[in-house]
């Protein structure tokens, strides 16, 4: 894993000490690592090319998914058992309510589509949540824990983009951050990586704390701060360990640090000025990453921005958990939801509305899909502990920028926000909007471990939201 390190840590040591380089060496006995990747992943030939200029996605999942009745959805005339006691604001757009705690959201919503009635019909995190990643039902549904494999192993919509689309600059096309969507108990969801088409193909996954100035990035040990001759020096370092590879007794210990061309340029991929550049935060200034939030997903919303900036086609922000916090700090609010979604939506809403902005302000938006959604939605009423449980009949996600009208709103739910009563959407028409919006033919085709044709989606795109 490439450890970003702070600035503070980066001082320490300007060395490669044998630890370090042992380290490297032996990330291959723990997964493939970048410059195998590279190397399993082939010429890039022959992909189609986008007919206009290119469009980017961030996708930000939210772990646990955040109560339809509290956010874009709320039911202010429903019984109480239903509504909640959480009351709703007006927004931007004539006649559009949402929760009372989105408050800076609110302001965006004339540049925000809304979805209220999608629908996985499916309970389970992790089968529903491999539904709304690869656009493919979990076989069978509502499987808490499911493990990936065969016939559930179809790519995420990362791994389709990276597939598929030209590589535009020296990072990876798909990345996700700051970590897996994954159970209590570290189940890792399936469909979040590259399935049957070959690990070349997997997201790259960046487990990272961009709060604390952390980062850990597959392939190599580099802190941000390495001035250019210091690099040089780390090079020379891959140049001589590749060496040790000609004799049989260092294989084992630093055969990933062969220096052929995919170790180089795996070193050529994270010590771009790209890559440095989109990983320091530090050069945003203060005021700036305070406008996101100084949590784990403000500022890796705000990494987002960066990497998209530099031309990653899709970033995968995912909402993730807190240890120790009440519902594990993420939006699974079995319990509390009145005080689950007090405490969870000041980050959400400083996050979601700073990214929005930002992108606005730059001029990347009307470049930029940003989607909010999770697996599923919470249930129309109330339990007995005051919280709202899985739900997957009818929820709502949200659509910003890239191609899509602001101040929409499609489909309808019914008076408790139960089932759809209008324009039901399921995750393949998300992913085949998400496709139309970057530029990527729907019936494009892959192919699975036998070689067969597939097209990447069967869904049609939700046309009433786009421009």
């Amino acid at each position: 894993m490439l450890s970003l390190l702070t600035r503070e840590a980066a001082s320490l040591c300007d060395r490669v000490t044998r630890r370090e380089a042992l380290t490297v060496g032996s990330l291959g006995a723990f997964g493939l690592t970048l410059p195998t990747l590279l190397a399993a992943e082939g010429p890039r030939d022959g992909r189609p090319a986008l007919t206009r200029r290119p469009r980017s996605v961030i996708l930000l999942f939210l772990l646990g998914a955040p109560p339809q009745q509290e956010t874009w959805d709320p039911k202010p005339d429903s019984p109480a058992e239903a509504r909640g006691d959480m009351g709703v604001i007006r927004t931007a757009t004539p006649g559009l309510l949402i929760g009372e705690t989105m408050v800076r959201t609110a302001r965006l919503t004339e540049r925000i589509a809304v979805l209220r009635a999608c629908q996985t019909n499916d309970n389970a995190h992790s089968a529903s949540g491999y539904f709304m990643t690869t656009g493919h039902a979990h076989v069978p549904m509502q499987v808490e824990n499911a493990k990936p494999g065969a016939p559930n192993d179809w790519p995420s919509l990362g791994a389709v983009v990276k597939k598929v689309l030209q590589p535009r600059c020296t990072l990876p096309a798909a990345v996700t951050l700051p970590e897996q969507s994954a159970n209590d108990g570290g189940f890792t969801w399936p469909g979040q990586d590259a399935g049957f088409l070959g690990r070349a193909s997997d997201p790259w996954l960046m487990n990272c704390a961009p709060e604390l100035g952390t980062f850990e990035v597959p392939g190599l040990s580099l802190p941000t701060d390495v001035p250019a001759p210091r690099f040089d020096g780390r090079k020379g370092l891959l140049d001589a360990l590749g060496g040790a590879q000609a004799h049989p007794s260092h294989r084992s210990g630093v055969s990933e640090l062969s220096a052929d061309a995919h170790t180089r340029r795996a070193f050529e991929m994270i010590t771009s000025p790209a890559a440095r550049k989109a990983f320091d935060l530090d050069s945003e200034g203060p005021r700036a990453r305070d406008r996101y939030g100084r949590t784990r997903f403000g500022q890796s919303c705000l990494l987002a921005r960066r990497l998209v900036e530099a031309g990653v086609p899709l970033v995968r922000v995912n909402w993730t958990r807190v240890p120790d916090a009440p519902n594990n700090g993420h939006w699974d609010t079995h319990s509390k939801n009145t005080e689950g979604v007090r405490k969870l939506m000041p980050v959400l809403d400083a996050a979601y509305s700073a990214l929005i902005e930002d992108l606005a302000d730059r001029g990347l938006l009307e470049d930029t899909l940003v989607v909010w959604m999770a697996e599923f939605g919470r249930t129309p009423k109330i339990n007995g502990a005051g919280g709202r449980d899985h739900w997957g009949p009818c929820f709502s996600i949200a659509l910003a920028g890239g191609g899509v009208k602001g101040g929409a709103v499609h489909g309808a739910s019914d008076k408790l926000a139960a089932y759809p009563k209008d324009g039901r959407v399921l995750p393949q028409d998300i992913h085949a909007t998400i496709y139309h919006c970057l530029g990527i033919p729907r019936d494009t085709e892959i192919h699975d471990t036998q070689g067969r044709p597939l097209a990447i989606c069967h869904g049609e795109p939700v046309r009433q939201v786009l421009k």
